[in-house]
This record gives C-alpha cells, sequence and structure tokens, in this order.
C-alpha cells in the first residue's frame, strides 16, 4: 500500500507491476499515515479456527488512510472496482491527522493530530453514526500530536508532539497517566517491544 503527497493511495501485489486498485486519485489531501487492518470488522477469531472464518477474516481485510486534513478514512481491500469509495470518512482533528491505531478490530480507533481545541488524541467508535462517534477526546500536545502507539496487552496509548513531549494514556480509564518532555524537537517515530517492557522514541533532531 503506498501513498504519497499527492493524495493518491494505491495498493500493488509482489508478483505483479501494474496496480491492483486505486483507493485515492491524486489532488486529495496528503498522506500522512496508512495501516492494514488484519482482523478487519470481525471480533477476534478463536484458536479453533475453520477454513471459512479464515477466508472470511481474509476477505474483510481493511486498510486505514489518514491525511493532511484531519480525516481519516478506511477501505475494504477486496475491491474489484478501479476507484472505490471508503465504507467509512470522517474528520477526525480541524487541522491534520498524523497518526492513528486500530484498537479493538475497527470498531475503536485511536487518532492523533491537530486540532484547534487541542484534543490532540482521540478515541473514535465506528459503530455510531458520524456525530456520535468520539468516545473521548484527550486535550494534550501543544501544536498537535505526531505519532501514536498502541501497547494492546496494557491497554495504553503512547503519542509524541511536536514540543518533544511523550503522553501515556490509560484507555479504560480514559485518563492521562504521565507526560514527560523525551526531545527538544517534535517526536517522529514511536516503537514498542513485543513484551511491552519499553517503548522507542525518535525526533526530528
Amino acid at each position: 500500500l503506498t501513498g504519497a503527497q499527492d493524495g493518491s493511495v494505491r495498493m500493488f501485489e509482489w508478483t505483479r507491476p501494474q496496480q491492483l486498485v486505486c483507493f485515492r486519485q491524486a489532488g486529495n489531501a496528503r498522506v500522512t499515515r496508512m495501516y492494514f487492518n488484519a482482523q478487519g470488522n470481525k471480533a477476534r477469531a478463536t484458536r479453533r479456527v475453520t477454513t471459512v472464518m479464515l477466508i472470511n477474516a481474509i476477505c474483510s481485510l481493511q486498510c486505514g488512510v489518514a491525511d493532511g486534513e484531519g480525516f481519516l478514512s478506511i477501505w475494504q481491500v477486496n475491491q474489484t472496482t478501479s476507484n472505490p469509495k471508503p465504507y467509512l470518512s470522517w474528520q477526525c482533528h480541524s487541522k491534520t491527522t498524523s497518526d492513528f491505531a486500530f484498537i479493538t478490530s475497527s470498531s475503536l480507533v485511536a487518532t492523533s493530530g491537530q486540532s484547534n481545541d487541542n484534543r490532540n488524541v482521540c478515541l473514535w467508535d465506528t459503530l455510531v453514526s458520524s456525530g456520535n462517534s468520539l468516545v473521548h477526546a484527550f486535550t494534550c500536545h501543544d501544536h498537535g500530536a505526531t505519532v501514536l502507539q498502541y501497547a494492546p496487552k496494557h491497554q495504553l496509548l503512547i503519542s509524541g508532539g511536536r514540543k518533544g513531549y511523550i503522553c501515556i494514556f490509560d484507555i479504560r480509564q480514559r485518563q492521562i497517566l504521565f507526560t514527560f518532555q523525551a526531545h527538544e524537537s517534535a517526536v517522529k517515530a514511536l516503537a514498542l517491544d513485543p513484551s511491552e517492557d519499553y517503548f522507542v522514541t525518535g525526533s526530528a533532531e
């Protein structure tokens, strides 16, 4: 999956020289982040999985795309049309959506970005109407949040901001647990180790 400054989003297969599908044409807002969501829009499967369930899981593979105008759009990947429409698209932040994370399948999504009211990290429920989809908004990160990392074992969100600060949020309690300055300039990358004992930050400096 590729996203460009011109706003285009295209999907390719390793063995084919041409694109499989173009989700967004050039001329849209620049792409800031993209992820596949292998869980699709279904609940997690147990270990006793049938072949039919596996096929359904593959067919429901999704991709999400965040952009510079604050929107997040989600597509079903198994599209046959050349220019498919997203089945969900909403403006998460008033200025830009910089990063996002699928929390529980695709029903709960976290976003980071920049909003006029400083609600720069948000939780969204995609199963309700767009007017009621905001679950919780955290007021944090002056000048916006740049990156986001989800820690599923501990049910935490970690975000980095333009001023070098890190915030850690408890999803269940919906509160900020810790805030500290990790860098002198914008945090550009976050990585979490599989055991969730450590996370690593990278900055613009």
